[in-house]
């Protein structure tokens, strides 16, 4: 029994230390504690604990992974809200960290990435200079909505 209660123990606090380096939420600390071979019963104990304590808040996890990602990565909202929920993050949760991405900041975004792209390809017609685009922004994770919207700005813009 002494011996269970260490495991428990030591497993409790390398979650912590794990969860102190950086947001994480719940289905990354579970695939943790299953490398660490930790029982699934002391895992619930363990998961409980820290969302009891902040160290896991899937609301925090989920607007700080949106944000960098989009930040960082340059990934639209359809690609961040894919990988969230492969996280096993909850869809209300999903629309509240998407909300935290400034509009501005996300039209500014996906034109400036339109632009820079269409410095660099090779196109022999406005029609695959089109289509280019639109599977670049696609494969980055931005709405067709917005894709198209792009690509009429670009047009009217003589780029």
């Amino acid at each position: 029994m002494d011996q269970h209660a260490q495991t428990y123990e030591t497993a409790l606090h390398k979650a912590a230390s794990y969860c102190s380096l950086a947001e994480r939420c719940i289905s990354e600390l579970k695939e943790k504690l299953n490398k660490w071979k930790v029982d699934e019963s002391d895992q619930h104990k363990i998961i409980d604990y820290l969302i009891q304590e902040k160290y896991i808040d899937e609301k925090r996890f989920a607007t700080a992974y949106a944000k960098d990602k989009f930040r960082y990565n340059k990934w639209g909202k359809i690609k961040i809200s894919y990988q969230l929920n492969l996280k096993q993050i909850n869809k209300d949760i999903i629309e509240h960290a998407l909300k935290a991405i400034d509009d501005d900041e996300y039209n500014a975004l996906i034109l400036r990435l339109a632009k820079d792209k269409l410095k660099k390809i090779a196109f022999k017609s406005e029609h695959e200079k089109k289509g280019k685009l639109a599977r670049f922004l696609s494969g980055k994770g931005f709405e067709n909505e917005m894709i198209y919207k792009v690509l009429e700005e670009l047009d009217f813009r003589n780029n």
